[in-house]
């Protein structure tokens, strides 16, 4: 299966030596303008939003990032083998090549999905779990034998996660021995509250099985889309909330972005310290016993880089009258 090479650092808009930090800002840059929320064209900007994922799945996580450098220029000798640049039939995560028969006479099939699930064929191929087969033969057994199961990566949005949804995914699947391919739609349900890791099960559309045994399983693994403003934690969602040193010290009323595109007040006291969790109670991600988790805004005291001569003078008269003794005076 011929697999087309994703640039991640043009999809963000970088250079190949970007710092760590250069690549969340760039995501979250780019993420905030081609988010379905604010977007004004869902269909391409929902498309959009999938690939600036997928780019910032790979270029921030050190271990990905890596392997995927190490391609290089030398990918095109990898396209469509299945095999990373340190050879074998396993790919960094397990892909296998694919579609030979296995010694025990297993009969793979390749399965295509086509972007549906959100991932590309490129990021399935190197960083993704997708495997999948027909079914597995063995010396001496006769009769039916079940399919084999076939399980990928599903990129699932925060608000699929807050709310449910429903994702349409076409299968296609090419037979190795006769090279004709069979495509089948398979309607999905994501529940409210899927978890990252969580795999979602579609019985009887995986391998098929042999001698009349029943076909195997689909199983998608669930892999949260970043959000450019939330983080996941548990069921419950971080905000980092952005403090000038006046407004923590004397305390303000701020706007917070709330899922679903909403805004919300939140009153910040007195006093507060960078690193303290203001909560917002039920605007987490749902429980199984119908119950909410929270949102909370994280905050973070914003220091000024640059000062004019009157502000220098106003800091140092503050300086000079404070009582606010944080260190004990040795």
């Amino acid at each position: 299966m011929s697999v087309e090479f994703k640039d991640y650092y043009t999809t963000l808009g970088l250079s190949r030596d970007a710092t760590p930090d250069e690549i969340k800002k760039a995501f979250r840059k780019l993420a905030r303008i081609h988010h379905p929320d604010v977007a004004k064209d869902k269909a391409a900007s929902d498309a959009k939003f999938k690939e600036i994922n997928e780019a910032n799945e790979v270029l921030s996580d050190p271990v990905k990032r890596r392997k995927y450098d190490e391609l290089g220029a030398d990918w095109q000798a990898y396209e469509g083998a299945g095999a990373p640049p340190s050879g074998g039939n396993r790919g960094p995560q397990g892909f296998r090549r694919r579609p030979h028969p296995s010694a025990s006479g297993a009969q793979d099939y390749e399965f295509n999905f086509g972007g549906s699930t959100g991932f590309s064929d490129f990021f399935e191929q190197y960083f993704g779990t997708r495997h999948g087969g027909g079914f597995a033969e063995h010396p001496g057994m006769s009769g039916p034998q079940a399919g084999a199961d076939t399980e990928a990566d599903l990129m699932v949005s925060l608000e699929e996660a807050l709310h449910g949804g429903e994702r349409m995914i076409r299968l296609e699947r090419m037979d190795p021995a006769t090279r004709q391919a069979t495509t089948r739609k398979i309607r999905l349900k994501i529940p409210p509250g899927v978890r990252d890791g969580q795999r979602l099960r579609t019985a009887g559309h995986g391998g098929e099985g042999h001698d009349g045994g029943p076909a195997g399983d689909l199983y998608l693994r669930v892999r949260l889309a970043a959000h450019p403003d939330y983080s996941v934690h548990g069921n419950d969602l971080h905000y980092e909330l952005t403090l000038t040193p006046w407004e923590a010290v004397l305390g303000t009323t701020v706007n917070v972005p709330l899922p679903g595109g909403r805004q919300g007040k939140l009153k910040v006291p007195s006093g507060t310290g960078s690193g303290q969790q203001l909560r917002l109670r039920g605007l987490g991600l749902p429980n199984r016993d119908g119950s909410k988790g929270d949102l909370y805004a994280v905050v973070a005291i914003a220091l000024p880089s640059t000062l004019t001569d009157e502000e220098r003078a106003l800091w140092e008269k503050l300086a000079a009258t404070s009582n606010f003794k944080p260190r004990a005076e040795s």
